[in-house]
């Protein structure tokens, strides 16, 4: 019998997206942009001490290669040839750290994790009053906090009128950035140590890892790493485009471990093994980069965010660099091209969004979950006890909408006057007020937990729009609508309050793999590949869902205001850093100690006088 005929689709580019929970390979037609096959592997997260999160490169590197040589015999089940595929594209998860030795190609170390959603509105950061902000977000555990200790030691070595860090790498000294995981891999693990000595050491960001293991590892592999990621390090000049000496001298880093930095669209190398040997690496972003590029923000002004345990929200800000007076990161949205100019971005990030849900159902079991059914975006199908076990979250607040036809009536559109801040360890940007703590306010008899589980989907939206305000001010570029993606994104009611709130469209893409359509739009636009085209004119046309505000723009400013001011009664709440902390300590208090002590003193005396014994 005759093999079936292979059908022919035209030129395909496959993209690797490796994230904190997960890896996959993802395949697109370059001509349609339609997702044709994907297979997903999860990975574990080790956490070896209260803190510290780690992962196994090694077994990054191995879910890898499963995925690409799962999906290519899901492509062939579909009678798709994959020696179509003609470039590769990689998106990965930012500033989590490996050091490997270029020898053995063995890592010297787990790779040090960063947490899910980055930026200073999520690790210990060093705020503008010197204080520390403990992390908040999808998971404490989420966040590797071992170099809280190093962060503090650096701050004091950076003269206050003069933070040559944050002015050339658009960052705040943080724990979250990967040259203070790197200093610390320096100073705690010896066999780290010994490679630098003996020059066998090598550095990079998950990004690096992969493309030199791809490209043959010990045998030839490329060590490089691209602009977006370079920029997450703390190492990096984002204005020349290349490692900083002056940095790397401050974190005591030795420059002969960094990788080549390249753009993010160009051929790294070759694939060296599996079934796509020989195919090309040709590109490379950072995931919330190459969600930018997969929304096609290409303007300046136009702005994504992606929803999920967290927000992440960038807003391309052309090729001018603009650092925020308001507690936004400035970082590198992309260069497409070597000889391309490089586009710069601001980003904030809401650390509790979806881990509000979470909290509710985990942490006071107002909402029950079933089968988790994102799990790559942290999200979960969650159910309100309303009585019947299957029953979805906000099952009343959705048959009011229907009811309402296609407009949120204003009963449903809002909690009944509820409002929830979940300041869990502060109050981040824009605000930058660690005194703060999580509130539930304007609380009735009437108020159920309907309301309260509708009032956390409000936060997130409030908190969205606190972090756009924030843009809009630095960037002077009002928006016109904002696009979204990630897994809270399913939920309709969402998005509709947050069109309300912020009083524009919203926009979602139909196809939601916006991360690894970013990096796959790279790798089949470099030069030598040149199978996707990123002018205007020749961008596949993307189906759009378009949330308008159903709501005037006088109501959407009262709830708004109504929300900051619940903001305003979050703060304050924690008075110093030692009374959280439970110090036992009764001599932190200098006064306290010494009338204890000459009390004890004048004790002792007044028994030896009286010859008690």
């Amino acid at each position: 019998m005759a093999a079936a005929k292979k059908a022919v689709l035209g030129p395909l580019v496959g993209a690797v997206d490796q994230g904190t929970s997960s890896t996959r390979f993802l395949v697109f037609n370059s001509k349609t942009a339609e997702l044709l096959s994907h297979h997903q592997v999860e990975i574990k997260q080790e956490f070896p001490r209260e803190g510290w999160v780690e992962q196994d490169p090694k077994e990054i590197l191995q879910s890898v290669y499963e995925c690409i040589e799962k999906t290519c015999e899901k492509l062939g089940q579909l009678n798709i040839d994959i020696s179509n595929i003609k470039a590769i594209g990689v998106s990965n998860q930012r500033e989590t750290t490996v050091v490997w030795d270029k020898l053995t190609g063995e890592p010297l170390y787990n790779a040090v994790a960063a947490p899910v959603s980055p930026g200073p509105s999520d690790p210990v950061a060093v705020v503008p009053s010197g204080s520390s902000v403990p992390a908040a977000g999808a998971s404490s555990v989420w966040l590797d906090l071992r170099t809280q200790s190093t962060v503090e030691n650096l701050s004091k070595r950076i003269p206050g009128n003069n933070n040559f860090v944050k002015s050339k790498t658009g960052l705040p000294l943080s724990t979250y950035f990967s040259a203070v995981k790197l200093r610390w891999l320096l100073d705690n693990v010896r066999k780290v140590q010994k490679a630098v000595e003996e020059d066998r050491a090598l550095f990079g960001t998950i990004d690096s890892w992969l493309i030199w293991s791809l490209t043959g590892g010990a045998n030839g592999g490329v060590h490089c790493t691209d602009v977006t990621n370079a920029s997450r390090t703390m190492l990096f000049n984002i204005h020349s485009l290349e490692w900083d000496k002056e940095l790397c001298e401050f974190f005591e880093i030795p420059m002969k471990v960094l990788p080549n930095v390249r753009s993010s669209s160009e051929i790294y190398g070759l694939m060296k093994a599996g079934a796509l040997e020989g195919v090309p690496i040709s590109g490379c972003l950072g995931d919330q980069s190459a969600a930018l590029v997969g929304q096609m923000c290409f303007q300046d002004g136009q702005a994504k965010n992606t929803y999920g345990t967290g927000c992440f929200l960038l807003c391309n800000t052309g090729r001018k660099c603009v650092f925020s007076e308001h507690g936004l990161l400035t970082t590198v949205a992309y260069k497409l091209g070597r000889d391309k100019p490089v586009y710069y971005a601001l980003e904030g990030s809401v650390a509790i969004a979806g881990a509000v849900i979470r909290w509710l159902r985990d942490n006071l079991g107002i909402i029950k979950s079933s089968e988790e059914i994102a799990r790559r975006g942290g999200q979960s199908e969650t159910h309100c006890g309303l009585g019947t076990p299957r029953r979805p979250l906000f099952y009343l607040l959705v048959n009011n909408l229907k009811k309402s036809g296609k407009k949120l009536a204003k009963e449903v559109g809002t909690s009944y006057g509820c409002y929830f801040v979940p300041a869990f360890s502060g109050l981040y940007a824009p605000y930058w007020e660690p005194s703060a703590r999580g509130i539930i306010c304007g609380l009735t008899q009437f108020t159920n937990k309907c309301h309260i589980a509708f009032a956390a989907l409000e936060a997130v939206c409030f908190q969205t729009r606190e972090i756009l305000d924030a843009m809009n001010r630095d960037c002077g570029i009002p928006l016109s609508h904002l696009q979204v993606d990630g897994g809270m994104t399913n939920n309709k009611i969402l998005m509709q309050l947050q069109a309300d709130i912020l009083y524009i469209p919203v926009v979602k893409p139909s196809m939601p793999e916006t991360t690894a359509l970013g990096a796959a739009m790279a790798a089949g636009a470099a030069e030598g590949v040149g199978v996707w085209s990123l002018e205007p004119e020749d961008l596949s046309a993307v189906t759009m869902e378009r949330f308008e505000p159903q709501i005037n723009a006088e109501e959407s400013e009262i709830r708004y205001s109504t929300w900051k001011k619940a903001v305003m009664k979050s703060v304050g709440w924690v008075t110093t850093q030692s009374s959280e902390s439970g110090d036992p300590s009764i001599f932190c208090s200098l006064p306290l100690g010494f009338f204890i002590v000459s009390s004890m003193v004048m004790l002792i005396g007044a028994r030896y006088i009286s010859g008690i014994p």
